[in-house]
Order: structure tokens, then C-alpha cells, then sequence
């Protein structure tokens, strides 16, 4: 029987989790250095050169947000690697090459501050939030983080003058740390901070989120502004919010009890606030009556529910991933004893095939994006004249993966569409809803079109099943030379294929957290991997939203190890049907993805001729501890109680084994992530090498969860990751 190196009550290098002590920095700076000698070869800059130039190109499609007569974009190129917040018109964006006017330019500020700030959004004050001092569209509230962490600071930009509006001056300033400010009106936000008020202890629950959402007055202090609503500190995070939307407005908070559970209250001021310094409105909080596990949200004067699990809401059996509707005051206002009170109607049923990916609310209508089989397609749903719902299928003309967007909710029924899939570049839409009403066809019409990043000639992208341990059908798509794919679509015999050989393949994955591995370009992989003649496989294994939530709870805790028996399913697969070898074969996964492949490492090792884990939880004994991953117990369990007894099972970093033959791996991870602990790669690394494995390490210094905090740092990651799948599985 082999022997485990690590046990639960023996770490030897849990001395790595100091993310910046000297012994820790200096260790991984020796890894660094010897994984850039071996993967910065005589390729490596050529294709450093090409990713770099993909991610800086002039011609992607900017994403914009409407707000009034502009749309405001965050921008990075080669010139402004950490970007520019700008915006144009709506005619200057139809156009081939906008024009746009910029309004921060994060280079510059991070030259003149001396900090790398990364962009993470930005808030506009609207009109009905506006003051006679403060106009509409002229103050915004900025988030910008150190390196990429997700702890960042809110800052109030000035969109007149182009500059912040310091504390000093009067300006909202939340200093760094995990939370938030969102506008009330001109002088008041909401604030959740992890800054201890004059009655806290522990600002911070657990999780490291913060305990208390609070009502700030500009002119006051903010550890001395209005708590609204307190969670416990083994509960996940408050919040609070303020939908401004004229004749619908609602004050709400927030209890998150879990990643899946949470409460919502309706916030009820009983006397206006005079903005001075110690007004404190009195309030009341109105928990809205439903299953925790049941998402609740408003649009206009309807509540909508999406329930989780199957839940009875006023007598109403709602089905796990179903969508229902009521009319918000009778709802509000009715009660378990007046089921008529808000009666409920169900826009959305899900099938064994089909799941809801996405909810759209314009003026007057729902988008629902609706996925069957991993394909999806877009529905609509309105009011008639007499109250009654309708629905109908809209944008049948457009295939791929589809992305809805409201263009402004609160004034049209306008829509952006953005589509695409592996081998078909990003398309976008704009069009409108509004004819439906009226029994009119939806319209929209062509807006951009991005240019293809890779030669996709003589590829081809087909969708295969692998059959999991359970019998469960696991859909996977396969993308890369048609002669190699092409039979997984049509069932041919491999030896039917001329000249089809089994080729250096990549299989990704990720199976956690509800999340869906959809269809989409990927010009990274397209130039890196594709175009050379390798083939990507992507698999969408249980944990995943596939097929909605009952696909994800299929996964969960104690049944984790499904994911990784359909992963392994489509493994083999890959390597029976003749389309790669093990020798051939990696696998590919970041965050949970990279506990996923962990597990390929230590459970699956004779199915892979390489694995790359990147940004990955690995040690699932010590990972509740450690920056955010309290708030996964939901996911995964709680290692403190009788859960270890199944958690060890998928535990990586405890699985590992004294004489095992692993196959060559790839770590990497970021000194600035502050989501998932970079102790896990560390020390699992640590450990590889320790049963003398085949393990290469890089670690960013900058870059947060997302791993880089720039393009450039983007290119030299994914370039030292496909040297080492290059050099390790033969596509040189």
C-alpha cells in the first residue's frame, strides 16, 4: 500500500502560506526562474509576440453601458496596458472607428500614484439620484485595485473635471479591503466594508466579507455611518442597494447566509434624513417570506423567483431552475393564508435537456436565455393589454453562444445580442423587443463584427457525449482538425478517417459552482494550440450549469467525486476513439477548475501525458481558513467537522502519494490573489517535488484570482503554459 506524504495532522510546508515572507518570496522566485529556463525557449517569444498582439488588438469589439446619451467603455491596448475609461455616442459607436472622448487614463494615474491600479468598474449617478449641486451623469463612484486583488478602494471621479474628489474635498473614499459603495442620491451611498464600526469587534465575517451594510452621508465619517442590517460572523457577507427607478423605487438588503442561501429584506424609512451629520433615519427591514435557497429579484413592479431546489411559495410548487413571476405590492403584501395575493406565474419549466442561463429584463419584457443540451436559444416574455403573459422565441437567426443585454432597462426595450462560437468570431446586435407588443417581429441589426485571430481553415467543432461510472451522459465539445473530429458528430470508425492520427489534445474543464462551460471563440487557444494542428476538447462535467441546478447539486460535497469520474470519462473517450493518446492527452482547469485537475494528478495520473492547475484550492484540509474559502463550504463541506471524512477523498494536496508515477505538471498562481490562497500551489508544488515529480511552478506577483493584471501579463502566462503543453505533449 503506498504511503501519503501529507496527513491532516502533518504539514510540512504550510510555512508557504506567508504570502509575502521573505523564505516564501524567495522560494518561489528560485521556481520562477527555473520555469522561465525551461519554457522561455527560442518559441516562446515569437509566441508571446502574437498572443500580445490578439490581446491588444484595435479591432476587439468594446463592451459599452449605456448610461444617457453615452456608453462608457473600459479600454486596454498596447499604448495603455491598464487601461482607459471612456465613452462615446451611440451613432460614433455604429461607426467603423468611434470616437472617444477619455475620462481616466489608469496609466497614467498608476505612474503618478506609484501603484498598479486595475480597473473593477465604475457606478454613474443618475438623474433622479441628482442634486441641484450635483447633476446627472456627473459624479462616479470608481473601484480600482493594488495588482488585481480582489480587495480594491472606491473612489468619486468627478466626470466634468476628470479628477477625483478627494475625502478632504467631500469626495466618498472606502479604503481598501472587500465590499463596496453604491449611490443613493448625490450626497448618500450604501457602504459594506470591512472597517470595524465604533460597536464591532469583527467587522469581517469568516469569509472575509463584510458583517455590516451601512447608509453613508457625504460630510460624516464612514465608520460612524448608519448600520442597516448586520449578519452573523459565520454567515457570508451584507449588502445593501438602492433601485432609483422612477415610481419603483425600493431600498433593499442583503443577509448572504451562504453561496446559495440568502435572505432579502425590504429597507423602510420611516422620516427622511435632513444629510446632516448624525441624522438616522428610523427603518424597518421586511424579510421577504421565501426558502432561502430561492433567488428573489424585482424589475419594475414585479418579483421574480428562481428557485434552487423545489420550493412552495403561496401554494405554488416551483420546480428546481424554474423562473416565476408575480406583481411585487400584492405579493409584498399578501400572505401564506392569501395564496390569490400575488399570484404566481411560471415563465420558465426547465426538462431533462433544458436549463435557464440567463434573465434579461428591459422596460417591458424578459429576455430568458435557454439552454438545451449545451445549445442555447433566446425567449421572450411580456404583458398583453388584458395583464395576460405571452412568450415566443426571438432571434432564431442567430446561432452560437448568446449573450442578452439590456441596453437600458429602465427606459427601452432595446437589446444588445452578442454571438459566437469556437470557430466564429464575436458578432454584436443591437436590437429591440418593443415590436412584440404590438405583435410585431422582434428586429435588430449588425453593430460589429470581430475579425478572426487564428486560421481556422480546415478545423471543425463538434459536440460528443462520453458515457460517465454511473451511466450518466457526459456532452463534451471537440474542436481542432476536422479529419481527427469530425467522426465524434457522426460516429465513424476511426479507422474510416484517411490520415486521421491522434493528436496532441487539451481537455478543460471546470464543474463547480452552477457555472456553464459554454461555446465560445477563444483566439488564445486558436493561435497557440489550433492553428498548430492540436486539438481542444472542453467538458461539461456535473458541478456545472449545464442542466442547471440539479446538474450542479449533482456534484456536490460528498458527491464531488462525480465531477471527476465524468472527467475522466471523457478521458477516455478522447483516447478510445482515436482522437488523441494518453501520451498525448493534458488537462487544463483554473481555480475549482484547478482542484478538478488535481485530482486528475493524484486520482486519474495514468490518463494524462501532462496537467496544468492554475490558481487551484489543493489543499481542501486547511482551505476554509484561508482568505475566502470559508464561503465555499457550501460547495464543498466544512473540513472542521465529520465532512472531512468524504472532503479527504478530493483533497489534492492529501492524496499525494510517496511512489506514485504523476505525470508532468504546470503551477501557476498570483502573489496578489486574495480569493484562493497561493499557498495551495505552493505547497503542493513543494510536495511534488519532494516524491521527485515531474512539477514546473510560476508564480505573478501581480494579478489577483485572474492571474495577470494587464495584457502583457496575460500573454507571458498563457505563453509559458503552452510551451510546457508543447514540449510536454510533442505539437513541436
Amino acid at each position: 500500500m503506498m504511503q501519503r506524504l501529507i496527513t491532516p495532522d502533518s504539514d510540512p510546508f504550510q510555512w508557504l502560506e506567508d504570502v509575502e515572507g521573505e523564505d516564501a518570496l524567495a522560494w518561489v522566485e528560485q521556481r520562477n526562474r527555473t520555469a522561465e529556463g525551461q519554457l522561455q525557449d527560442e518559441q516562446y517569444d515569437p509566441l508571446k509576440s502574437s498572443l500580445r498582439e490578439i490581446l491588444d488588438a484595435s479591432d476587439r469589439i468594446p463592451g459599452v453601458t449605456a448610461r444617457g446619451e453615452w456608453l462608457y467603455n473600459f479600454w486596454t491596448d498596447a499604448d495603455h496596458p491598464q487601461g482607459l475609461w471612456r465613452r462615446t455616442t451611440l451613432d460614433s459607436y455604429k461607426a467603423e472607428t468611434p470616437e472617444w472622448e477619455t475620462l481616466l487614463d489608469l496609466d497614467e494615474l498608476s505612474e503618478v500614484e506609484g501603484t498598479t491600479w486595475v480597473w473593477h468598474g465604475a457606478s454613474v449617478l443618475r438623474p433622479e439620484q441628482a442634486s441641484d449641486e450635483v447633476p446627472g451623469y456627473s459624479r462616479a463612484l470608481i473601484n480600482l485595485s493594488p495588482g488585481g486583488s480582489d480587495a480594491d478602494v472606491t473612489r468619486e471621479f468627478d466626470l466634468n473635471t476628470r479628477r477625483f474628489i478627494t475625502p478632504e474635498e467631500g469626495g466618498f473614499y472606502r479604503p481598501q479591503g472587500k465590499g463596496g459603495l453604491s449611490w443613493i442620491d448625490a450626497d448618500t451611498v450604501y457602504s459594506s466594508t470591512d472597517q470595524a464600526g465604533p460597536q464591532e469587534d469583527t467587522p469581517v465575517t469568516s469569509s472575509g466579507y463584510p458583517r455590516v451594510a451601512r447608509r453613508w452621508v457625504r460630510g460624516t465619517a464612514l465608520e460612524e455611518a448608519e448600520p442597516i442590517i448586520s449578519v452573523a460572523e459565520d454567515d457570508m457577507v451584507a449588502s445593501a442597494g438602492y433601485d432609483s427607478t422612477p415610481g419603483f423605487e425600493r431600498h433593499l438588503a442583503t443577509r448572504v447566509l451562504g453561496f446559495y442561501d440568502s435572505e432579502t429584506y425590504l429597507i423602510e424609512y420611516h422620516e427622511e434624513s435632513s444629510g446632516s451629520l448624525g441624522s438616522e433615519p428610523a427603518l424597518t427591514l421586511t424579510l421577504v417570506d421565501v426558502p432561502t435557497d430561492l433567488n428573489v429579484g424585482f424589475h419594475r413592479d414585479l418579483i421574480f423567483f428562481a428557485p434552487r431546489t423545489e420550493a412552495t411559495v403561496r401554494g405554488v410548487v416551483l420546480p428546481a431552475g424554474s423562473l416565476y413571476v408575480a406583481d411585487a405590492a400584492e405579493f409584498l403584501h399578501g400572505s401564506e393564508d392569501d395564496p390569490d395575493a400575488g399570484q404566481l406565474t411560471a415563465l420558465f419549466t426547465p426538462t431533462e435537456a433544458t436549463s435557464l442561463q440567463g434573465i434579461t429584463a428591459t422596460r417591458n419584457l424578459f429576455a430568458l436565455t435557454v439552454m438545451e443540451d449545451v445549445v442555447e436559444h433566446v425567449e421572450a416574455h411580456w404583458r398583453d393589454e388584458n395583464g395576460e403573459w405571452q412568450s415566443q422565441r426571438v432571434l432564431s437567426d442567430i446561432t452560437g453562444s448568446l449573450a442578452v443585454g439590456a441596453y437600458d432597462s429602465r427606459e427601452t426595450d432595446d437589446i444588445w445580442i452578442t454571438a459566437q462560437d469556437f470557430l466564429t468570431p464575436t458578432t454584436r446586435y443591437l436590437g429591440t423587443l418593443a415590436p412584440l407588443l404590438k405583435g410585431e417581429p422582434e428586429t435588430y441589426e449588425l453593430i460589429k463584427q470581430a475579425p478572426e485571430r487564428f486560421n481556422a481553415e480546415g478545423l471543425a467543432a463538434v459536440q460528443s457525449f462520453a458515457t460517465s461510472d454511473d451511466g450518466t451522459r457526459i456532452p463534451y465539445f471537440l474542436i481542432g482538425p476536422a479529419e481527427t473530429v469530425q467522426f465524434a458528430a457522426d460516429g465513424a470508425p476511426r479507422e474510416s478517417i484517411a490520415g486521421a492520427e491522434p493528436q496532441p489534445t487539451i481537455l478543460y474543464g471546470y464543474g463547480g459552482f452552477e457555472i456553464s462551460q459554454k461555446p465560445g471563440y477563444l483566439p488564445l487557444v486558436g493561435k497557440a494550440w489550433l492553428e498548430r494542428g492540436g486539438v481542444f476538447a472542453l467538458a461539461n462535467i456535473r458541478g456545472g450549469g449545464e442542466y442547471g441546478p440539479r446538474w450542479h447539486q449533482a456534484a456536490l460535497k460528498e458527491n464531488r467525486n462525480k465531477a471527476y469520474e465524468d472527467f475522466a470519462a471523457v478521458a477516455r473517450d478522447l483516447v478510445s476513439s482515436g482522437v488523441t493518446s494518453t501520451q498525448q492527452l493534458a488537462c487544463r482547469g483554473g481555480s475549482n477548475g484547478g482542484l478538478l485537475t488535481g485530482n486528475m494528478l493524484t486520482q486519474y495520473p495514468e490518463l494524462f501525458g501532462a496537467v496544468v492547475i492554475q490558481v487551484p484550492l489543493l489543499d481542501m484540509k486547511r482551505y476554509s481558513h484561508l482568505l475566502a474559502g470559508a464561503s465555499w463550504r457550501a460547495e464543498y463541506g466544512d473540513p472542521d467537522t465529520t465532512d472531512w471524512d468524504y472532503i479527504h477523498t478530493f483533497s489534492p494536496y492529501h492524496l499525494l502519494q510517496q511512489d506514485a508515477d504523476y505525470p508532468p505538471v504546470l503551477l501557476t498562481t498570483s502573489t496578489k490573489d486574495d480569493r484562493v490562497h497561493p499557498g495551495h500551489a505552493r505547497k503542493m508544488t513543494a510536495a511534488l517535488e519532494q516524491v521527485a515529480a515531474d512539477v514546473t511552478y510560476w508564480e505573478n506577483t501581480q494579478g489577483g484570482h485572474g492571474g495577470a493584471a494587464n495584457p502583457d501579463q496575460q500573454a507571458t502566462m498563457n505563453a509559458l503554459i503552452y510551451r510546457f503543453l508543447a514540449q510536454r505533449l510533442g505539437l513541436d
